[in-house]
């Protein structure tokens, strides 16, 4: 209840103070690319239930249908010219403040995935990560927010997701639902500031290597 009461009073507040950026955003959307202002995706959530996430648009139309679906890598040419500033800045995640409001997602969480590629995780990893709500962030968000980098071996990348990914994160996502608590709220939300300022520290991987020493490398 008390993450709950926070998830919505820091999204109300965030919104009021981000509405002149949001406001430019919207504006630069609709002017330029294929004037596609939100992207809206179907993502499993709490207990299974399917709900559209929002997100700013940073990629062509029909991108699920090209390239490799709807996984995003490295210098992935569906990403439109303002779409890399978006994903960079992690401005483009900004709307989804809307779907914690709405109680869909929490500011912090599993990651909510499309059904095809929440089905790369255990029966048992699923239903132990739908017991609760999916987050904006997250330690697995955090800790693999370089994960396009992996796809540069080549191979197909839904081979590389489903073995190489999908069992590390499940691991972090399970961890996150067993010892959630404020404290670790409250971690996870200073490390994504500082993953976002500072790309390249190593602070969220030293913090959540001292709490979980099981975490995937």
């Amino acid at each position: 209840m008390l993450c709950r009461f926070f998830d919505v009073v820091c999204s109300l507040i965030a919104l009021l103070l981000l509405s002149p950026l949001l406001v430019i955003v919207i504006i630069v959307l609709k002017l330029s690319g294929e004037g596609e202002v939100l992207f809206q995706q179907e993502r499993v959530g709490k207990e299974m239930k399917i709900f559209r996430i929002l997100k700013f648009a940073t990629m062509k139309k029909n991108s699920p249908l090209e390239g490799a679906g709807e996984i995003t890598v490295l210098n992935d040419p569906r990403v439109l010219p303002i779409g890399k500033f978006l994903r960079k800045s992690k401005l483009n995640e900004i709307p989804q403040l809307l779907n914690v409001i709405k109680g869909e997602m929490s500011l912090v969480g599993p990651r909510p995935l499309t059904p095809k590629t929440f089905n790369f995780y255990s029966s048992e990893a699923r239903n132990i990560i739908c017991s609760t709500r999916p987050g904006i962030t997250g330690v697995a968000s955090i800790l693999f927010r370089d994960e396009e980098r992996v796809f540069l071996s080549g191979k197909d990348p839904s081979a590389i997701y489903a073995e190489e990914i999908a069992p590390k994160k499940q691991v972090l996502e399970i961890w996150w639902v067993e010892n959630k608590s404020m404290y670790v709220y409250f971690s996870v939300i200073l490390c994504t500031a500082i993953a976002v300022v500072l790309p390249k520290s190593s602070f969220s991987f030293r913090l959540f290597t001292s709490m979980n020493p099981g975490v995937p490398r």
